[in-house]
């Protein structure tokens, strides 16, 4: 006889999220000393043809939305991580919106899924962003502004 088993949905563990949200609202204001400023991008490098791009795309009183993004020579486009992510400066956290041109995360998914998303992709995402600024702010070698 077959029986039936249900999965559980996946439940994010909300104080675990928010703790890494918070440290990397942190980590995102070293990187970006003046994140009010539309159209300001600070590109630094890591090494010889490594750099990283934070470039502000919008920016309100309580709000900024930020572009991280790889620049590596002789790497297809598809290879370098690129981020979006929402600073909540009255809430001190910083919230990945999207990776790798994978629009809006959401908080959990159905497993399997069509695109075959993780149940866990927005949490995995954003610790994949706190590691990304903990190797960017350690290896940074010089650290430039331009306007856009």
């Amino acid at each position: 006889m077959k029986t039936l088993s249900r999965q559980r949905k996946y439940v994010p563990n909300l104080p675990s999220l928010l703790a890494v949200c918070e440290a990397n609202y942190a980590r995102l204001l070293r990187l970006l000393p003046d994140c009010d400023t539309v159209t300001l991008s600070y590109t630094f490098e890591i090494n010889d043809g490594l750099y990283y791009r934070v470039k502000i795309i919008d920016s309100s009183r309580y709000t900024s939305t930020v572009e991280l993004a790889q620049l590596a020579d002789g790497v297809p486009a598809f290879l370098r991580p690129v981020m979006q992510i929402r600073l909540y400066h009255d809430a001190n956290v910083a919230e990945v919106l999207s990776a790798q041109h994978i629009g809006s995360l959401k908080p959990s998914y159905a497993y399997p899924n069509t695109n075959m998303h993780q149940p866990n992709e927005k949490e995995m995402t954003n610790r994949f962003l706190a590691e990304w600024l903990s190797f960017c702010l350690r290896h940074a070698e010089s650290i430039g502004s331009s306007e856009v």
